[in-house]
């Protein structure tokens, strides 16, 4: 299954991977909106605590599925809470702030939710154990995530008619799923690992569902061994990346990729605070993977979107401006020389 085509940029190949540090929507909105003229993303701000950290707004987004949180962590319940109605308060607040910000705005926009997997792994069910260990609420999750991320995608569409979007699935936990690494809810012993078919299966599912409103998809994970070819064949336009991670062992898949017309957004620049390299020597890296590869320079502008190697909620907000026009100036790079 191939994916939608990845939105065309007008501008540097850059964007951001969703959280910003602080508690201020406005403030988010204006940094990334400012900074990432071609692709800016809905900002997500996990400092506000829970409901607004990833897995609480993205169990905020499901239909007719509800979570808490509990001591453990986050546990599905019978009805919608104060949890619940504090995700869906953030979510609207930040979504008032990009509205702001991109009025009269034509071009792509990024949004975020975590995928099945990644919920799956970390939520629990009402009787204690994690929901990953259930095909079968497993299967419940990826539905309800999907009816709420095509109301979520056409809500961004009714405040900014003139996207484009880019839907971004946050799957950081997948790699464990896949490798049986994911603990169960006592912490003494792991789950059974998933079968690449059904996780396929669940993802191809969920990218359909959202591809019906002409909304293409990318799927980050900040872990070692993402599986690449996997994603690919579940229809992914997009597969984001912690570059630094990556080795020799993900040279074909990659390769295979960019040949096929698949994007890769590739996390070159630090998300926490320090001092960073020119924003040339920024993507050397890159450069030198697309030598090893034997690819043509000329597909490297248009195959490759430069981004902080995660989400930069842990930055100070100084950095976070830093590292975001630090991304969009390194983008340019590639584009003037892509050799």
């Amino acid at each position: 299954m191939s994916g939608l085509p990845f939105p065309e940029l007008t501008g540097p190949g850059a964007t951001g991977i969703g959280s910003m540090p602080g508690t201020d929507a406005r403030e988010a909105a204006k940094t990334v909106t400012g900074s990432l003229e071609a692709l800016p993303h809905l900002a997500e701000l996990p400092a506000r605590g829970p409901g607004a950290d990833m897995i609480g707004r993205s169990l905020g987004m499901l239909v007719e599925l509800f979570a808490r949180v509990e001591p453990s962590g986050w546990r599905f319940g019978d009805h919608p809470g104060r949890d619940t109605r504090r995700a869906h308060s953030w979510l609207g607040e930040d979504l008032d702030a990009l509205e702001e910000f991109t009025q009269d705005y034509v071009g792509p926009v990024k949004v975020q939710a975590v995928g099945p997997w990644t919920l799956a792994a970390a939520v629990e069910l009402q009787r204690g154990e994690k929901a990953l260990a259930d095909p079968g609420a497993v299967r419940d999750i990826a539905a309800s995530l999907t009816e709420g991320l095509r109301l979520h995608l056409a809500e961004v569409r009714r405040r900014i008619p003139g996207a484009r979007v880019l839907l971004q699935l946050d799957e950081p936990s997948l790699p464990a799923v896949l490798a049986g690494r994911v603990k169960t809810a006592s912490g003494w012993q792991r789950l059974r690992a998933v079968d690449k078919g059904v996780a396929e299966e669940v993802l191809r599912g969920l990218i359909g569902g959202v591809a019906a409103l002409d909304v293409p998809v990318a799927v980050h994970s900040c872990a070692p061994q993402v599986p690449i070819g996997l994603l690919r064949r579940a229809g992914v336009s997009a597969v984001s990346l912690d570059a630094s991670l990556l080795t020799e062992r993900d040279d074909d898949a990659i390769g295979e990729g960019v040949e096929a017309g698949t994007v890769f957004l590739l996390g070159v620049v630090p998300s926490t605070d320090r001092k960073l390299s020119d924003p040339a020597g920024s993507v050397s890296g890159v450069r030198t993977l697309w030598r090893r590869l034997g690819l043509a320079p000329a597909l490297l502008p248009r195959s490759v979107v430069i981004t902080p190697t995660c989400g930069l909620a842990g930055a100070s907000p100084a950095y976070a401006r830093t590292a975001l026009s630090h991304s969009v100036i390194a983008a340019q790079s590639l584009a003037d020389n892509p050799e």
